[in-house]
C-alpha cells in the first residue's frame, strides 16, 4: 500500500443492525445501519480501500417463522435461500446509507452488494453435531413431530422451548472472490460475505450446490481477509475490548497482545462460544496469515485504527 492507505475488512456484529431489546422493524434496522455506516463512511473518505461484511441472525430468523407461519399458503424455502434473502434485504440498507454518507463526505465511491457464496466440506464434522439453533420455538411436542416429517435436529434452548439447530461448518473458499477482488480494485466499497456467506458444497465436476447451515460470520471474514491479504480485520462490537474474567470484579481488558497469549486465554475457557468465542478465533487466525486483527467497539472505529482503542493482535507481515 503506497502511504497510510489500507484495505480493510469491517466485521460488522449484530448489534450494528438490531439492538437488544428491539423487534427489527425497519425503522429500527435502518436507523442502526445509518449510524454505522455512517462511521465506515469515514474510513473511505480517509483513502482506505474497504469491504464490509455483516450477520444476519435475528432477519434469517424472522423469515424462518414467517416460513413456519404461513406454510400452507406460501411453500418455505430452504436456509440457504433464506440466507439469501437477507444478504439482498441488509445489503440493500447498507449500501444505500453508505452511498448516502460518501455523497454528504463529497466522497465518489460506488458501493456494491454481491451474494457470496461460501464452500464447506460436505464430510465437515459440523454436519454430525448440529448445534447452531435457529428459527421458532416449539413444544416438545411439536418438536418431536418436525423430526420425524423434516428430519430435523431439534433441541431444547434453555427452557424457552424446542428449537432446530443446524451444522456450522467451517468456511473453506469464498467462491465470489474473483469478483470482490475486481470490484475492490476498480474502486468499489464492497459489501459481501453477509451472515458468513450462503453455505454450499462444491461437487467433483465443480458444480455447487446450496446446504442448510450456518457459517460463522467472523470466521467467514477472517477467510476473507486472509484471501484478500487485506491489512486489517476489523471486527465491530458492542464491547470496547476483549477482557479475561468478563464480568466479574477482576475483570481486564485486552489491548495489545500476542496470538500465543490469546490462545492461552482461549484454552482457559475465557471466550464463551456463543459470543466472542468466535470472534477471538477469527482475529487469530487472520493474524496467523500475517495481518493485523483489532476487535472493538463500533464506537471505536477511528481510535481502533489508530491503536489506541480495541483489542489488537498481530501477526508476522513476513507470511504475506
Amino acid at each position: 500500500m503506497n502511504g497510510n492507505r489500507q484495505t480493510i475488512i469491517v466485521a460488522l456484529g449484530g448489534n450494528a443492525i438490531l439492538q437488544p431489546g428491539q423487534v427489527g422493524t425497519f425503522e429500527e434496522q435502518l436507523f442502526n445501519i445509518d449510524h454505522s455506516c455512517r462511521r465506515i463512511a469515514k474510513l473511505v473518505a480517509g483513502g482506505h480501500r474497504v469491504v464490509l461484511t455483516h450477520g444476519n441472525g435475528p432477519q434469517v430468523g424472522n423469515i424462518l417463522i414467517q416460513n413456519d407461519l404461513a406454510a400452507k399458503l406460501v411453500p418455505p424455502m430452504p436456509m440457504d435461500v433464506c440466507g439469501a434473502e437477507t444478504q439482498g434485504q441488509i445489503g440493500y440498507l447498507l449500501q444505500q446509507s453508505l452511498h448516502n454518507h460518501l455523497v454528504r463526505l463529497h466522497v465518489a465511491v460506488p458501493v456494491v452488494t454481491l451474494l457470496t457464496e461460501v464452500v464447506v466440506d460436505e464430510d465437515d464434522p459440523a454436519f454430525h453435531s448440529p448445534s447452531k439453533p435457529v428459527g421458532p420455538f416449539y413444544s416438545q411436542k411439536r418438536a418431536r413431530e418436525l423430526s420425524i416429517e423434516q428430519g430435523w435436529a431439534m433441541r431444547d434452548d434453555a427452557g424457552r422451548g424446542w428449537r432446530r439447530v443446524v451444522p456450522s461448518p467451517e468456511p473453506r473458499e469464498i467462491v465470489q472472490l474473483a469478483a470482490i477482488t475486481r470490484a475492490l480494485e476498480d474502486g468499489a466499497l464492497v459489501v459481501c460475505g453477509g451472515g458468513g456467506g450462503i453455505p454450499v458444497v462444491r461437487h467433483r465436476d465443480g458444480s455447487l450446490h446450496g446446504v442448510e447451515a450456518v457459517i460463522d460470520k467472523d470466521l467467514a471474514a477472517a477467510r476473507l481477509a486472509a484471501d484478500l491479504a487485506a491489512d486489517v480485520l476489523l471486527i465491530l462490537t458492542d464491547v470496547a475490548n476483549v477482557y479475561v474474567d468478563y464480568g466479574r470484579p477482576e475483570q481486564a481488558a485486552l489491548g495489545k497482545i500476542s496470538i500465543e497469549e490469546l490462545a492461552t486465554y482461549r484454552d482457559q475457557g475465557q471466550f464463551k462460544a456463543g459470543s466472542m468465542g468466535p470472534k477471538v478465533d477469527a482475529a487469530m487466525r487472520f493474524a496467523e496469515s500475517g495481518g493485523l486483527s483489532v476487535i472493538a467497539s463500533l464506537l471505536d472505529v477511528a481510535a481502533a485504527l489508530r491503536g489506541t482503542a480495541g483489542t489488537r493482535v498481530a501477526g508476522d507481515t513476513a507470511k504475506r
